[in-house]
């Protein structure tokens, strides 16, 4: 017994030495999280600095007695305060930084050093004030960091094509790693070849540990919000949804929260779905079919906190977040369908017009037919019409 479960630990430990896991699924998130921030910069980008410039309402001053206050490590502290300046141009430089970081990040150009310069970025933004965010800033602060020990270049990316094409043309890939590689091969020749394979393996344990941590990340976040949710009474008796569209700083679409509201076994049935959704979904990832049902019902969920509650950067990061639980063959047929999409509706455009001359010709035969067998009844007058005249 003990030593079947020995060899079956060491069979998972070599799978997760050499095989690195949802390779797509890291795609996506590098994809969407750098768009989602790239986005947000440019959606706020009128307003940068009253956000987070040398005029904002927490001034740099304030920023740095505050980092001042906390018991982080020095490094932390300069971190965070990155943005705190009085300089009008270090910050529109900053600014400027952070809007091609992000671009980098979601084309997937030089991961390595991106995925870090993209931490840097969200770090700064968010630490710059610590009143201005929400849930989905810090768990995209959370994520920004675990992106840093993905090997997200992989799929989808700049880096993946650049690779691509140099293996077509026989070319071996560049760059500091493989520089340091090729020489130590030449050093020690056997010995050198063993440690570019210590080197492989440890970026991929490294890789897959990061994904096994972002799923932990998940669990616990809608673990934690259904343990919370369920020691309320409103949550209990299925008013929470209720209470909450009728909160102002919630109510975007006064009308539309109104006609949610007036339904009251609807708001109290998504308010005991919503629950039980949160709490079983831990526990369902271990189901290949269960867990899409779940992950459907969250995705409606957070479009709908997206809509209703106007919390749109908490309801897009954690439904990125949700995407490292599809795997691999998802994310290929995904991409299948995309591709023969265009095909598709060309055909379809195609054919329009031979439908379309199809279908007069039909009716004519249609009434032709009808005429023949119901012949208009005997002695009815026919009354001819005349064109209305305009008045």
């Amino acid at each position: 017994m003990i030593s079947r479960v020995a060899a079956r630990c060491g069979r998972v430990f070599e799978q997760l030495a050499v095989r690195p896991i949802a390779q797509y699924g890291s795609a996506m998130l590098r994809i969407g999280y750098g768009l989602t921030y790239l986005v947000f910069l440019l959606r706020e980008f009128p307003n940068r600095e009253e956000l987070w410039g040398p005029r904002a309402a927490w001034t740099p001053i304030l920023d740095y007695q505050f980092a001042a206050s906390t018991d982080w490590y020095g490094w932390v502290k300069s971190w965070y305060t990155l943005l705190a300046t009085t300089n009008d141009t270090r910050f529109e430089l900053s600014y400027a930084f952070a809007l091609l970081v992000c671009a980098a990040m979601a084309l997937g150009w030089r991961t390595r050093i991106t995925s870090c310069a993209f931490m840097l970025v969200v770090t700064t933004f968010t630490g710059r004030d610590a009143f201005l965010g929400d849930g989905g800033d810090n768990v995209l602060l959370l994520m920004s960091i675990y992106l840093v020990f993905l090997a997200s270049g992989r799929r989808v990316s700049l880096d993946s094509r650049r690779l691509a094409r140099r293996a077509a043309a026989g070319q071996e890939p560049s760059g500091l790693a493989a520089s340091v590689n090729a020489a130590t091969a030449r050093m020690l020749g056997t010995a050198g070849a063993e440690l570019a394979e210590v080197r492989r393996r440890v970026v991929t344990m490294t890789h897959n540990a990061a994904i096994l941590v972002i799923g932990f990340q998940m669990c616990v976040i809608y673990g934690a919000a259904a343990l919370w949710k369920a020691q309320g009474a409103v949550w209990e008796n299925g008013t929470a949804i209720y209470y909450v569209l009728h909160t102002d700083w919630f109510r975007v679409w006064p009308g539309l929260s109104d006609e949610v509201a007036g339904n009251s076994t609807m708001i109290a049935i998504v308010a005991y779905v919503t629950v039980f959704a949160q709490v079983g979904f831990p526990f369902a990832i271990f189901s290949k079919r269960l867990k899409y049902v779940l992950l459907a019902v969250l995705l409606g969920m957070h479009l709908s906190i997206a809509v209703l509650l106007g919390i749109p950067v908490f309801s897009v990061v954690m439904i990125i977040g949700d995407s490292v639980f599809l795997p691999d063959a998802f994310w290929l047929a995904a991409g299948r369908i995309a591709r023969r999409a265009p095909s598709q509706l060309r055909t379809l455009r195609s054919q329009a017009p031979r439908l379309a001359t199809r279908a007069p010709a039909a009716s004519r035969d249609g009434a032709a037919v009808g005429s023949a067998e119901a012949p208009e009844p005997a002695g009815v007058l026919r009354v001819a019409e005349t064109p209305a005249v305009p008045t």
